[in-house]
């Protein structure tokens, strides 16, 4: 199959946008705390907004999608995170925000939705694995840019300097600035999904389900089985990511504006140069195998950031995010290789999934508030990452990703 490099090229750039947002709340932890004057359980609801939204329009965006095609829907997502997105600006106070967040999740559900069955089938069910992983760079490309920014903004707004961003926001809140630059983020791809040509649907009819087929996929062993997949993915990836600076801040005195969103930025830097290891991985075994591989890896770091010292907690929270690199790309990719019928569709159940990340960041916080050890808290992380090795394990897709055997290769040649 021909691939449509100016459409993949779109939906990796989409993938860009959803992350620089999504990933937006793990830098900006101790400053919501601050402005809002709250404990890190109830700061925890701010991630559960946003994720929550993916529980609520996944399924849904998955039939949308099948009624209306990719580019309306994609459209729509991007006009609801632009309105979203210019109403916390606008109304910043804490109920508000739930909702705001809650809106601008929506639109990153539909957006994920649309985009994953759409990338399978304009670059090809045999090239899904490594376009995953590259989408998967993008979306680290832009998460470690995000805290950046962010930490650039914060350290103008500490030196009163007043850029055209800051005039916008009150003075106390000057992160909210970085939801004015989405907003316009959200302009620029509004428009150019709408200059961008696509098909109407990225499935053929044979494969369109009604809601009755979308909720059967419930009752789908394989489906489901993927769909605490994803979870325990976004549970891991959001509950480390919006952990780091509140935990260096709490047990290593480090400054969260500063270094702390700079280790969260290399946090999503490293996880953007895994999916460069990655990529080259799965050309050379099965995607399985390194799923495994990574899921031991992140672990080992991970017990290393929470229970080394300052130096090592610097180094060992970005490697874990090397090491979730590609575990989302790989799951995904393992998930619609699965089952051969309205990827569309199961895409929306998988989706669904991302609720996990509203479910890490409170669970933490709970914990961490009732026995005051954000330490001991933190060692839930490990129960999803158990279980995302046990995929590569009971995971038995269709089409396989495709490897390139250099061993037989060099056999052949030295004959």
């Amino acid at each position: 199959m021909k691939i449509n490099y100016l459409l993949v090229t779109l939906l990796l750039f989409t993938f860009f946008t959803i992350s620089f947002i999504t990933n937006l709340l793990a830098p900006l932890f101790p400053a919501l705390i601050e402005s809002y004057d709250i404990g890190l359980a109830l700061a925890g609801f701010f991630a559960f907004a946003f994720f929550i939204a993916y529980g609520v329009m996944s399924i849904p965006a998955g039939l949308l999608v099948q009624q209306f095609g990719e580019k309306k829907i994609m459209q729509l997502a991007f006009l609801l995170a632009l309105i979203g997105s210019v109403i916390f600006v606008t109304m910043p106070t804490f109920f508000v925000a739930m909702l705001a967040l809650f809106l601008i999740g929506c639109s990153m559900a539909m957006l994920q939705v649309a985009i994953n069955p759409l990338l399978r089938a304009s670059g090809g069910a045999h090239n899904f694995a490594v376009l995953s992983v590259a989408a998967q760079l993008m979306f680290g490309l832009a998460a470690s840019i995000s805290p950046l920014v962010y930490s650039h903004i914060a350290g103008s707004a500490n030196r009163g300097e007043k850029s055209w961003l800051l005039q916008w926001v009150p003075e106390n809140m000057s992160w909210l600035s970085m939801y004015l630059i989405f907003a316009l983020v959200c302009a620029v791809m509004l428009f150019a999904v709408s200059l961008v040509p696509m098909a109407k649907k990225a499935d053929d009819n044979s494969e369109t389900l009604h809601l009755t087929d979308s909720l059967a996929l419930l009752k789908d062993r394989t489906v489901i089985k993927f769909f605490f997949a994803i979870a325990a993915y976004v549970a891991i990836e959001q509950g480390v990511a919006n952990s780091i600076s509140v935990f260096l801040e709490r047990y290593h005195q480090i400054d969260p504006q500063t270094q702390g969103a700079q280790v969260v930025s290399h946090f999503w830097l490293a996880l953007t140069l895994g999916c460069l290891l990655g990529i080259i991985l799965l050309k050379l075994f099965n995607a399985k195998r390194v799923l495994q591989g990574f899921s031991v890896a992140a672990s080992a770091c991970f017990i290393a950031a929470i229970f080394g010292s300052k130096e090592v907690a610097v180094m060992a929270f970005p490697a874990v995010g090397f090491f979730l690199s590609i575990m989302w790309s790989v799951i995904f990719s393992l998930a619609l290789n699965s089952v051969s019928y309205g990827h569309g569709a199961v895409s929306g159940v998988l989706c669904t999934g991302i609720i996990g990340g509203a479910l890490a960041s409170p669970t933490i916080g709970l914990i961490s508030d009732l026995t005051n050890s954000l330490q001991l808290a933190l060692l839930v992380v490990l129960i999803p990452l158990v279980y995302l090795f046990s995929v590569g394990i009971w995971a038995k897709p269709l089409v396989n990703n495709h490897t390139i055997n250099i061993f037989k290769r060099n056999a052949q040649a030295s004959i």
